[in-house]
């Protein structure tokens, strides 16, 4: 007995021990975490990072690589909020789960222009400057290249991920245009033959992103940060990432696209405001999740998942001038293909020639979802429920033979539906229904009835979508 009953406290006291020491441990874990601090103007790379103001060496950092190679599990670095000419790059950086590497842009900017120097630019005629070593024989960058002209974007009709006019003749310039001649490698641009080169207010973008991830990276945040002006990504992911999450971020007229995760990445977006870039979002080979997303004035696409990868955007708003609105792809002779899911989304046409399409080894799971003024065409996998196509210039509902279409308690209001060779009508709706098994309790409606209920009325009881003007959280 009396062994018996000496064990107890033993046993106790080890319990009560471990649990101090756990205790203890998680203290010191949450004590190692640092707040650090850049800024450009008032930080030295001599400083620790430890301060928002110098004092000796307690004080800001002045470049983001330098607050980024500090910065440790649990760590958040703060930049000021100014505009930064550099970029973010995390290459084989990660936190721990729970404790992750914390970038706070605090509503800074990542500006990856600069001004170009006069001095480097020859005149040809009044008007008319040459440059011929401005950019390395790259088609990388040429195909993404533009110039600003007093903060005015020139991409003289030419996107990465869309049509490329030929390039102009530089005797053809207009003022605020520029050309390449591939055959001298130059670069010209035209400014009034009256104006001083130095007063054109001409810059270019030199850096290739505003925040980029290669190798491993995991456990890492980002948020409250704009990057503008990069000739290739505002925010580029590669490599092998987990758990990277985004808030409130911004990625605005780059030369390609806003937001690109590639290859063994998952990443998460919650608030992404896109606004004058080649491409909105556009992910492969990854996984990702957009929630509170708002795209416009984009040129080529405003969502592009090609070939292969899993990804969502819910809560959203697009309004579509791209030549591309949203297209999901894949590979058919390899029976793979992007899968994408839309939930409470609205999408409106504002300009061009736009359509949400569907290739073929392409899904797209969509729920809650208006389309105005746009064309739905699929020749892979789609399911469209609760949702509405309607708008002007009226759409056309195109479903190719041998398309896996899924549709129910859908609002139509189009110029015309094509179910494989065959054309139905508003009259002929039922037909089309009967003949294919599809869009059950979905009707063919007028225009009026059809935005009505894209405003959010209506009185029947039917759950269709509204417009998601809840939580756009990175609008301006």
């Amino acid at each position: 007995m009396y062994h018996r009953r000496s064990c107890r406290p033993r046993a106790l006291t080890r319990r009560l021990l471990y649990l101090a020491l756990g205790a203890c441990c998680g203290s010191l874990l949450a004590a190692t975490a640092r707040d650090l601090y850049v800024n450009p103007a008032t930080g030295a790379d001599a400083a620790n990072g430890l301060a928002a103001s110098p004092a000796g060496t307690n004080g800001p950092v002045k470049t983001i690589a330098r607050g980024l190679k500090l910065a440790g599990p649990g760590d958040t670095v703060h930049l000021a909020p100014v505009v930064f000419k550099e970029s973010a790059t995390f290459h084989n950086r990660s936190g721990e789960p729970g404790r992750p590497i914390v970038l706070d842009g605090q509503g800074a900017t990542l500006d990856g222009s600069d001004p170009l120097k006069p001095a480097d630019w020859q005149m040809v005629t009044p008007g008319l400057y040459r440059n011929d070593h401005l950019l390395k024989a790259d088609d990388f960058a040429l195909i993404r290249w533009f110039f600003i002209f007093d903060g005015r974007m020139s991409h003289m009709g030419r996107c990465s991920k869309g049509t490329r006019v030929p390039f102009k003749k530089p005797e053809d310039l207009q003022p605020g245009e520029w050309t390449f001649a591939a055959a001298v490698h130059a670069f010209y641009v035209r400014i009034a033959p009256e104006q001083q080169f130095a007063d054109a207010r001409i810059s270019a973008p030199v850096r290739p992103n505003g925040v980029g991830f290669g190798g491993s990276c995991q456990h890492l945040v980002v948020r409250h940060l704009t990057a503008t002006h990069v000739y290739n990504d505002g925010f580029n992911i590669h490599g092998s990432t987990r758990d990277l999450v985004f808030e409130d971020i911004r990625a605005i007229e780059c030369g390609d696209d806003g937001f690109s995760a590639h290859e063994d990445c998952e990443v998460r977006v919650d608030g992404f405001y896109a606004s004058g870039n080649a491409t909105g979002i556009c992910s492969i080979n990854s996984v990702s999740e957009n929630d509170h997303v708002f795209i416009k004035d984009c040129i080529g696409h405003d969502l592009f998942f090609p070939e292969c990868g899993r990804h969502s955007v819910r809560n959203s708003r697009i309004i579509s001038s791209a030549e591309h609105t949203i297209t999901v792809s894949g590979r058919p002779k390899e029976h793979t293909g992007a899968i994408l899911t839309l939930d409470n989304v609205m999408v409106s046409r504002s300009a061009g020639a736009n359509a949400v399409s569907v290739p073929a080894g392409g899904t797209l799971a969509a729920t809650n979802v208006t389309l105005l003024g746009l064309d739905l065409q699929v020749a892979g996998t789609a399911t469209l429920r609760n949702s509405i196509v309607a708008g002007q210039p009226q759409p056309k509902l195109s479903i190719a033979a041998g398309a896996n279409w899924q549709a129910g308690n859908n609002l139509y209001a189009v110029s015309a539906l094509q179910s494989g060779k065959t054309a139905f009508t508003r009259n002929t709706f039922s037909e089309y229904q009967q003949a294919t098994g599809q869009d059950a309790q979905s009707r063919w409606v007028s225009e009026d009835e059809a935005l009505t209920w894209s405003a959010g009325h209506g009185a029947d009881g039917s759950k269709l979508p509204a417009a998601p003007q809840n939580a756009l959280r990175a609008t301006p």
